[in-house]
Formats: structure tokens, sequence, C-alpha cells
């Protein structure tokens, strides 16, 4: 059944493929998925949600159904109706949280992440996709987290900050919008630590070959002093003196 329900939500959220490499060269380019557990821990978040929607839902499920036995036994007929309203509300709800479970499963198999000699690519979401290239030499920071459920699970999250993304900023509404606009994750891996590596390998490897260097900027220019620029003012107003001779004579 899963098949089918992937095949229908790619065509209908036109879920791209596999990314492109990013810039570098392709012989070198590394590409994997989050880890098996990764999924684990994504099934796990699912069965807490669920678990946490399960009271309100069987409270919105019980009431009509209650009042519909009610008006069941003084013979009221609106009573079925009660009854019709509570079930659809219980179907809607495993229907809800069928298709979450059905999210979750293509929300792992569409993660991509790709590393070459000279950038990464990452590639995540199902309703709203985001990818996300980064070249190595606008990397300002790396760094792993790790919760407990994934401590449990042996996988780890690794974050990647560039240029501008004020990793350690206090402002949260700033926080965030740097987090979009300037971090990537590579979220659900069991090998951060080697990827970290492989990274600053690669950063390292950039700087001492120059390609991840500015170019050089020229220096300033340097003020004329106080005698240069007494001599242009000296040859302006010789100038001034024979152009006023020649004006003089011509007159």
């Amino acid at each position: 059944m899963y098949k089918p329900f992937c095949q229908l939500a790619e065509r209908t959220l036109r879920i791209p493929g596999a990314p492109e490499h990013p810039p570098g060269d392709e012989h070198t380019a590394q590409v994997f998925q989050a880890a098996p557990n990764f999924y684990k821990y994504l099934l796990a978040t699912w069965a807490l949600t669920t678990a946490a929607l399960l009271v309100p839902a069987a409270v919105l499920t019980a009431l009509p159904a209650l009042g519909g036995f009610a008006l069941m036994n003084r013979g009221n007929k609106w009573g079925i109706l009660l009854f019709a309203v509570s079930f659809l509300i219980l179907a809607g709800f495993v229907l809800a949280r069928l298709f979450a479970l059905a999210i979750v499963r293509l929300d792992f198999d569409k993660r991509w992440y790709v590393v070459t000699d000279r950038s990464l690519r990452i590639r995540e979401g199902i309703i709203h996709v985001r990818e996300m290239t980064v070249n190595f030499a606008n990397i300002q920071n790396i760094s792993i987290s790790q919760g407990p459920i994934q401590r449990l699970l042996a996988i780890t999250d690794l974050r990647v900050d560039t240029a501008g993304g004020g990793g350690d900023s206090q402002d949260h509404s700033h926080h965030n919008q740097s987090e979009n606009l300037h971090t990537a994750f590579f979220r659900g891996i069991n090998n951060a630590s080697e990827l970290r590596g492989l990274i600053q390998d690669r950063i390292r490897h950039l700087k001492d070959s120059g390609l991840g260097d500015h170019e050089a900027l020229a220096p300033p220019a340097t003020l004329a002093g106080p005698s240069a620029v007494l001599s242009v003012l000296r040859e302006i107003q010789n100038e001034a003196v024979a152009l006023n001779k020649v004006l003089l004579r011509s007159g």
C-alpha cells in the first residue's frame, strides 16, 4: 500500500528525485541518506504526537456518541445523525494519522545529502522541499547535537553554519531567520564525526590551494603630502601666468 501512495504523493506534490551534484569534482562526490535509525526516530516522534492527540480525539468522538445514545433512548431518530458524526470524527482522525505516518516514511526516503570536494548539498522536506548548497569557503562553524532519543538510537545531527548565520545569537526570531538562510543540517546520521572531519579536511585543502580565499584587494592610494600639493599649485600658477601673457599680446 505504501508504494502506490508514494507514487501518488510524488505526482501530486511534485516531489523532485535525487538532487544533482553541487559544484565540484563529481568523482569525489559522496551521496548518502539518513541512517536507518533516523526512521525509527521519526516513528517515535509520530507515535508521541499521536498519543498527545488521542485524548482530544477521544473526547470529540465520545461527545456526539453519548448525545446520540441519549436521543436514541428517548426515541429520537436524530441520535443516528450524532452517531454518524462520531464515526466521521474517528475515521478522520485515523486517516489523518495514517497519512502522517506515510509522510514520515516519505520524509525519510526523500532526504538526500551530497558532498563533493568543494561544496555540499542537502535536500529535505515533502510538503515544503528545501534544497541548500553550501560552498566550503563560506563555512564558519560545524557542530554536532544529539538529543536523548537520538543517543538511544546512536544518531546525531550535524549543523553547518555559513557566513552571516549567527549560530550563537540569543535573539530567537533572528536565529530562526538565519537558520533558514545560513544553516544546513545533516539530520539523523550515524557518522557525524567522520563527516565533520571530511568537511574540515576539504576546507583546509581549499585554503591551502588558495581556492577558498577572496581576491586580494589593491592597496589603498596614499594621500599626497604637503610638498607635493605645493608643487602642483606652483605648476598651476606658472601655467596661469603664461596664459595671461599670451592673452595680453593678442590683445
